[in-house]
């Protein structure tokens, strides 16, 4: 049986292909784009689970191409990997502000793509039914499933990274948290993120939610917890 619908997103026809065949050969139904504008068309006609994406593109470039994704309800909980020659350390935390699930740097192992894909498939996947339960903390009302915050009674757009970042710490308030597990407990293991990275999605997130984000403490020295109380 055809497994999830996966977008590859590449300019180079070479690499184009060889993700296209490694893809296909697991199943994968594979849709192909060669500019951001035809990624763009195809992500908002066809239902997809996940789009592998360069950054590099003529036209619309990939990270525009993100950001539009994530700002449409159509298309903002499509999983996002992207594969690029970009490799510095600001254009990785731009990508994950931006929403991205995983960022592969080029030169990249076929096998290891693959795997990075099966890895974020299987995370949501494996969501429990508990983490579905909507959370009431203080004045902030969080719902899992629609992954929807709402500070009173006003809604807050958060990206899908500050999302699970803000999940992540009112499920335990109190718990102090590092840096290294709030990205393994919303990336996976091994994941190429740096601490630096961390402390821009919870910058954003204080900033995002006004008022309420003053419930995200900073640990001097250790990392950041969710107060238990006000």
């Amino acid at each position: 049986m055809p497994k999830e619908r996966i977008l590859v997103v590449e300019d180079e026809q070479d690499i184009l292909e060889l993700v296209r065949y490694h893809l296909a050969r697991e199943n994968y139904q594979v849709f192909c784009a060669s500019s951001g504008e035809e990624a763009l068309r195809i992500a908002t006609s066809e239902t997809l689970n996940l789009i592998v994406l360069d950054l590099m593109l003529p036209g619309i470039d990939g990270l525009e191409v993100a950001r539009r994704l994530k700002n449409n309800a159509r298309t903002q909980n499509i999983f996002i990997i992207m594969l690029t020659a970009k490799g510095s350390e600001a254009d990785i935390v731009t990508g994950l502000e931006l929403g991205a699930d995983d960022y592969i740097t080029k030169p990249f192992s076929p096998r290891v793509l693959l795997a990075r894909i099966k890895a974020v498939i299987r995370r949501s996947k494996d969501e429990k039914p508990a983490d579905t339960a909507v959370i009431r903390i203080h004045d902030l009302i969080i719902h899992p499933g629609r992954r929807e915050v709402l500070v009173g009674e006003t809604p807050v757009t958060l990206t899908y990274t500050e999302f699970q970042v803000l999940s992540y710490l009112v499920r335990r308030p109190g718990w102090v948290f590092t840096r290294s597990q709030i990205v393994d407990a919303v990336r996976g293991d091994d994941y190429p993120v740096t601490d630096r990275s961390v402390d821009v999605q919870i910058v954003g997130l204080r900033k995002k939610l006004g008022s309420a984000g003053r419930y995200i403490e900073t640990v001097r020295g250790v990392g950041y917890r969710f107060k238990e109380s006000v």
